[in-house]
């Protein structure tokens, strides 16, 4: 970890947003997290033409963090263990190329992290198959509409949360409890 305690951004997309989102919320050293879109070719995305699969965007979540806390680098790290980084635009039945494993670097040394942590985590070998994770440019990120903010609190009965939400989470905090948050601990 840096000294350095000036906030830094991440883009991610690991599939639906609502996992992603949740389980950051809980990370020690991260002071925001916003669903949203990125990677795509329309301005002001809505749900409805992202799942559409026609704007070119991932659902993502921009990450807000303090770096003296939490390393890009250890954030990518907990990031892979949100998701199947291994399936092309799908996490389990979401299919398609909003769902798609992505990182998208603000700048050329989180490119390199990024690309220095998937060779790491390639070379342990930890899923069956390679990953297939895409490094690309987000472009223009655009917030999600308001009820996809913290959807995981708001809505933590739906069946969506209790089938897939809840058990990342719960996997989420139990791998990562000493670097929680005290109310997510």
């Amino acid at each position: 970890m840096t000294n350095d305690s000036t906030p830094q951004t991440a883009i991610l997309g690991g599939g639906c947003f609502w996992c992603i989102d949740a389980a950051f919320r809980d990370l020690q050293g991260v002071t925001e997290v916003v669903s949203g879109y990125a990677g795509g070719h329309v301005d002001h995305p809505t749900y409805e033409q992202v799942c559409g699969k026609q704007t070119g965007h991932a659902e993502v979540v921009k990450v807000v963090f303090d770096p003296a806390t939490v390393s890009y680098a250890d954030l990518l790290r907990m990031f892979f263990t949100l998701h199947d980084p291994t399936t092309k635009d799908r996490q389990g039945a979401d299919v398609g190329p909003q769902y798609r494993s992505t990182v998208m670097p603000l700048d050329e040394t989180q490119e390199q992290t990024a690309r220095a942590v998937m060779a790491e985590l390639e070379a342990a070998q930890l899923w069956p198959a390679p990953i297939v994770t895409t490094i690309e440019p987000a472009g223009t990120f655009w917030p999600a509409e308001p009820e996809h903010q913290d959807y995981f609190t708001r809505n933590p009965w739906s069946g969506y949360c209790r089938a897939v939400v809840a058990p990342k989470v719960a996997k989420f905090r139990k791998s990562f409890a000493s670097r929680l948050k005290s109310h997510a601990a």
